[in-house]
């Protein structure tokens, strides 16, 4: 099979450390672009997840409910309603006031 060249363009700090990442791996980082190219191929995707900084924020965002739903369920208190939820809310609020006003005092 021909080999042919490829040029990426890229920060050059951002080349010195992936060139040394890939030191590390035992490989050139031409080396890592033909396996990345071949993974690509074989895989037809990115074998990686992308997204954007705004969808990596709603994605953490649901996997923090989901915890937290998860912990719920575990402490019995998933089917708390929304007047309970509030009134925990509120006297945890009370507290740290009454702790705040104790440590000023």
């Amino acid at each position: 099979m021909g080999q042919t060249a490829f040029t990426v363009r890229m920060d050059s700090e951002v080349k010195k450390q992936f060139d040394e990442l890939c030191r590390d791996f035992g490989m050139s980082s031409n080396t890592a672009f033909n396996v990345f190219a071949k993974t690509v191929i074989k895989k037809q995707c990115i074998p990686f997840e992308v997204e954007s900084e705004r969808q990596a924020i709603i994605r953490r965002g649901w996997e923090a409910a989901e915890k937290i739903r998860q912990q719920a369920a575990e402490n019995g208190t998933c089917d708390m309603t929304l007047d309970e939820i509030n009134e925990v809310i509120r006297e945890v609020r009370e507290e740290r006031r009454q702790r705040k006003n104790n440590n000023i005092q």
